[in-house]
């Protein structure tokens, strides 16, 4: 494509918007408030005979056709800066080590100034565990088109592209994109371009089954549900906005759909089409509850960044590995406590119940 005008303005924009980001979720508070991911609501039944062997627990799975040693996701986070480059770089050594998926942060910044690319470039540190691709959908209708998405899966070698809506972001961001007419069109435009799976996320608010189904329609291969219940983009801007704004901001800190009740809603909507959890998730724990649910992967995000952000490479390096032993750990301990053995029968079991309801 040519070039656009005022692309390298663009461009320190929003690798200045990047690092900002990064400082605010690493010293502030921007949890939402009032709402939580809705898997505390649900129990496993302990199984006091599970006739298994915790050495003989296997969590090894494939997503769309490529092997994977866990379920497990490092999700979208940051890229555009020389901060996030080293994060990024970080989290996919450890994700290649421990056989995680990962993905990246929006590649807007790198699409509008190439030279950032290298910020988003993690081959080298992940060869062999798949990559997935990140833009705003949104851009779509700002400048952007299926020639760049292309361009953003050969920048990060990605086995997949996803495009990431965050409408009530753009809402609060000060230099925000509003204008979300005609998306679908052009996703699918996108998915049939594309020779790579294309998915759809969230980023903290949560998808439901209508807006699901649609998307399935239009050829999407998977989607991310990131609901409500840990980030809240709207919480992050406001630390960046106007003061009218910013006091707007906390009438929709508890704004969103739980990541529990998106998963339910998409798995049911679209059942042919991958779902990934993820949108305040902890532990493994909470993993197996999300692929007891139905979920392929589990994605955590911001839990893992201040770990990535550690001012010395081998230390951040070094806790980002046994954070990642840990949640694999749990996420096998909760298998062993139901007595199921493998990833296919954790998605089978019985015995994930609605605490509230008395079902799964």
């Amino acid at each position: 494509m040519t070039q656009r005008p005022e692309a390298s303005l663009e461009g320190d924009s929003t690798s200045k918007r990047k690092g900002e980001h990064i400082r605010i979720c690493l010293q502030e508070d921007v949890n939402g408030a009032g709402i939580e991911t809705g898997f505390e609501r649900f129990r496993f039944r302990h199984n006091a005979l599970p006739e298994l062997s915790f050495d003989d627990i296997n969590i090894s799975t494939t997503w769309l056709g490529k092997a994977l040693k866990t379920p497990l996701l490092v999700s979208s986070m940051t890229g555009g800066t020389s901060e996030s480059g080293d994060i990024n770089r970080r989290l996919a050594e450890v994700a290649e080590a421990r056989g995680w998926a990962i993905g990246l942060g929006s590649m807007r910044a790198a699409i509008e100034k190439e030279e950032l690319a290298a910020s988003f470039y993690i081959r080298n540190e992940a060869p062999h565990v798949p990559v997935i691709a990140n833009l705003g959908a949104v851009q779509l209708n700002y400048g952007f088109d299926w020639g760049d998405c292309i361009r953003a899966v050969e920048m990060a070698e990605a086995d997949a592209l996803v495009l990431h809506l965050n409408g009530m972001q753009e809402v609060f961001q000060p230099e925000g994109n509003t204008d979300f007419r005609g998306l679908l069109r052009k996703i699918k435009d996108v998915c049939d371009a594309l020779s790579v799976p294309v998915g759809i996320k969230e980023v903290g608010w949560g998808i439901d089954g209508d807006t699901a189904e649609r998307l399935a329609e239009a050829g999407i291969a998977f989607i991310d549900v990131a609901g409500a219940g840990g980030t809240s983009w709207s919480q992050v801007e406001k630390f960046r906005t106007t003061p009218m704004r910013r006091q707007a901001a906390e009438a929709f800190a508890d704004w969103g759909i739980s990541t529990s009740e998106a998963l339910i809603d998409v798995k049911r909507a679209a059942p042919a089409t991958s779902v990934i959890a993820s949108g305040g998730l902890k532990s493994g724990v909470d993993a197996a509850k999300a692929i007891a649910l139905g979920a392929d992967l589990a994605g955590f995000g911001r839990i893992l960044l201040p770990n990535a952000a550690e001012k010395s490479r081998a230390k951040a390096v070094e806790t980002l590995a046994a954070q990642f032993e840990r949640i694999e750990f749990e996420l096998r301990t909760a298998m062993f406590g139901i007595g199921a053995g493998t990833i296919a029968e954790l998605r089978q079991t019985n015995r994930l119940e609605n605490r509230r309801y008395g079902y799964a």
